[in-house]
């Protein structure tokens, strides 16, 4: 891996970040234990607690606190944990893998023992039911009172570890409720049978030793089931992060050598041979070949990268020699970012899951009270009908154990995260990036759809179509002189040639296709929106829009009839001679339509969306590619600044609007809609500003995303509505003696498959546009 990535990074000046591995998370109630064990640390200012990935990231001041302090702290209350520390982030999946494994074996051994010590021994004993031989029936007492002791010490241990961690800490968890469960089976069996052994009562009572061994064996299925599961559903971090290599070919003067990906840094010129992966982000320096970008963008076509051309870390080169300059090491490369963003997507929380884990926190001590009051209950009604004692006690443990064992939240803790890895996961893969749930939750709300046009409908590569350069007077001689374009040309892309815009590169490249040596300005001033200003052989010289010239004080005479007939843009040329601003000329430009644009605004349309243009070019331009692609309501030549007062008017007149930007130029309109959606351009995910992020730059993403944050948040709403409908639904039928402590126990197994099975659904989700399937 050829990440760096430091888990304790610098959020602000009294601010870090870090990451810690938190081990023995079961239930909802144990993310609460370690929030509230973390909060507890002074220095903390916020932790987010993923109870699927085994992980926790917190905030804290350094100068009151550290990573290590807060896992001693956590580890103290039950729950093993430890920093991530200085780690690549590979490593640290690596890790969290290797535990995820350690995990899984010990639920396997626990489940063939469990199992093993009950099913035979419960299948023989309805054999035998079957077959009334009251012969064996003591004998099978027997069997059963040594099959579950053998169980309560073989597989129960590590529940009633887990309780007395809890205990010492004065908290409880799910290991509580199994226990206790287990004991009251157990217990209450053990003493009716030591007891008719010894004639204190004359008739054997029901006896649940089976259903202890039973129980346990059980849940440790259950477990083990969840733990496979929920190892499938977080794949999507780990297979981003092994898409990097871990060497590569290093050229320095004299040789080719094999180096860590990990050790690479920017600057250094890599040899990529065809058939391998990228080691990091970088430009193409040399060479010309396919690219199969695939793994991050979604897109299914190979790239053609050449001179010039960006290449991402982790990406595929088919057939040609590649010679890269790398940009971007470590932490900075996208697949760092790309994980990043899926991991904050994560752990971020809805209210209902925030209101769960609040309910979570206090459900084991509720389930405690209910199981005490079922107890007392039974009790009381069964000396009123005259019960003997033996029923008695029968009564209350089956209804005891079978409260405590259907009540465990562990569906609880995984609705929501289970739901949102599979989600982001599948988003990831077909490169599509939500921030965090808000923006989930947003996507399925819009009735307002608002698209920027360069960049965003066009392909953002404007080509030169025409130069006007205007006659000049010569002052000496009076004489009207027309310069030639090319010359008009260059001093455009003299003015241009540090500036970022889309037309700017254009110019800029025009110039360089024709050979035109370029002036460095000795000023240069950037006026976003408008263009730029900058001093050129000692001259002022403006290069942007009419708005420009206008607000240096040149009117636009000589060239607006002209302007008025270009459908594309327009880019006007003016200089300053004798303290007076002067029309030198115009450049017309003319941009491509993006590929699926019209078949991705038709899909937008299925979605019931009113569909804006939005744009700062020319009204010719705007309703030039409005016509194309079929929308209605256009507004342009709007500045960066006012695309946001556009948005603020929506949404005052109550839209719930998503606006589709380049995450650059739009930032302030992304940040103002209540769904902002960036087309990225795979290696400046960093900067982009959207809730969403298309790195592919596909249009037809749009779609996706809308069809998958409505699958996600509709699978996120099953789980809740399931994990608090069985606990809701549960209780009452095994308060009142409806349900076997083993039923129990295999229903409370079966709710977290459930839940989790019900995640893995999203897996198979079509999200992409039929012709992309």
């Amino acid at each position: 891996m050829s990440t760096t990535t430091t888990n304790a990074t610098l959020v602000s000046s009294e601010t870090q970040q870090a990451a810690l591995s938190v081990h023995g998370m079961d239930c909802a109630s144990c993310v609460a234990h370690v929030q509230k064990a973390a909060g507890s640390v002074v220095g903390v200012q916020s932790i987010k607690v993923s109870l699927a990935r085994g992980r926790a990231v917190l905030e804290f001041d350094p100068a009151k606190t550290s990573p290590a302090i807060v896992a001693a702290i956590i580890t103290k209350v039950g729950y093993p944990s430890e920093p991530e520390g200085d780690v690549t982030a590979l490593q640290a999946e690596e890790n969290r893998t290797t535990s995820f494994k350690v995990d899984l074996a010990k639920w396997k051994r626990r489940t063939i023992i469990g199992v093993s010590l009950w099913l035979p021994v419960e299948l023989l004993h309805w054999i035998l039911l079957a077959m009334r031989s009251h012969q064996l029936h003591s004998a099978m007492n027997w069997l059963a009172l040594g099959s579950s002791t053998l169980a309560m010490f073989l597989v129960g241990g590590g529940f009633y570890q887990g309780a007395w961690k809890g205990l010492k800490q004065r908290t409880t968890n799910m290991d509580t409720l199994i226990a206790l469960g287990a004991t009251v089976a157990y217990g209450y069996s053990l003493i009716a049978f030591g007891g008719y052994q010894m004639h204190f009562w004359k008739v054997l009572p029901d006896l649940y030793f089976m259903e202890a061994a039973g129980l346990l064996g059980l849940i440790s299925l259950g477990h083990f089931m969840e733990a496979r599961s929920r190892n499938m559903a977080g794949s999507a971090i780990a297979k981003l992060l092994q898409l990097t290599p871990a060497t590569a070919w290093r050229m320095t003067d004299n040789e080719v050598e094999s180096v860590a990906a990990a050790a690479l840094n920017i600057g250094d010129r890599i040899l990529i041979k065809p058939g391998e992966q990228v080691p990091t982000d970088g430009i193409v320096i040399e060479g010309i070949s396919e690219i199969d970008e695939s793994m991050i963008t979604g897109e299914a076509m190979p790239a053609t990268r050449k001179l010039g051309d960006e290449v991402i870390g982790g990406t595929l080169n088919q057939n040609g020699r590649l010679i890269i300059r790398a940009t971007k090491v470590g932490s900075d490369t996208s697949i760092a970012q790309i994980v990043r963003l899926v991991e904050n997507a994560q752990s971020s929380k809805p209210p209902v899951q925030q209101l769960a884990d609040r309910i979570a926190a206090y459900f084991v001590p509720i389930v405690l009270l209910i199981a005490m009051a079922t107890g007392i209950g039974w009790y009381f009604y069964g000396v009123q009908h005259q019960w003997d004692s033996p029923h008695i006690a029968a009564m209350i443990a089956k209804c005891v154990c079978s409260v405590l064992i259907i009540a465990c939240p562990c569906a609880l803790g995984l609705a929501l995260p289970a739901a949102l890895m599979v989600g982001t996961g599948l988003g990831a893969k077909h490169g599509i990036l939500f921030r965090d749930i808000d923006a989930l939750q947003n996507a399925e709300r819009i009735d307002t759809i608002v698209l920027d046009k360069t960049g965003t409908l066009t392909t953002a590569k404007p080509t030169l179509q025409e130069i006007l350069a205007l006659p000049e007077e010569n002052i000496m001689t009076g004489d009207v002189v027309k310069p030639p374009n090319d010359a008009l040309l260059q001093l455009a892309a003299s003015a241009e040639q540090f500036s970022e815009h889309p037309l700017a590169r254009a110019i800029v490249l025009a110039a360089s296709e024709k050979n035109l040596k370029l002036t460095t300005p000795t000023t240069f001033s950037n006026d976003p929106g408008y263009g730029v200003s900058a001093t050129i052989n000692g001259r002022q010289t403006l290069v942007g829009t009419a708005d420009l010239l206008k607000k240096h004080g040149c009117e636009i005479t000589r060239m607006a009839d002209t302007a008025k007939k270009v459908v594309g843009s327009v880019v006007y040329v003016a200089q300053k001679t004798n303290d007076r601003w002067r029309e030198t000329g115009s450049l017309h430009f003319a941009d491509t339509l993006r590929t699926e644009a019209i078949a991705a605004i038709d899909e937008l349309r299925g979605f019931k969306l009113h569909i804006i243009l939005l744009t700062g070019d020319n009204p010719a331009a705007a309703q030039a590619v409005a016509a194309k692609v079929g929308i209605q309501e256009i507004h342009a030549q709007v500045k960066p600044a006012e695309k946001a007062d556009v948005i603020a008017n929506l949404q005052a007149a109550g839209k719930v609007v998503a606006m589709v930007g380049d995450g650059i130029n739009d930032a302030p309109a992304l940040a103002k809609a209540n769904l902002g959606i960036a087309i990225g351009s795979g290696t400046d995910i960093a900067k982009e500003s959207g809730g969403i992020i298309l790195i592919s730059g596909n249009l037809s993403g749009i779609a996706s995303a809308l069809r998958l944050s409505r699958a996600t948040m509709k699978t996120i709403r099953r789980n809740l509505f399931l994990a608090f409908i069985y606990n809701v639904l549960a209780i009452p039928p095994a308060a009142f003696g409806m349900l076997n402590p083993l039923i129990a126990a295999g229903a409370m197994a079966l709710s977290d498959l459930t839940v989790i099975g019900s995640a893995l659904l999203l897996r198979n989700t079509p999200i992409e546009t039929p012709k992309d399937r």
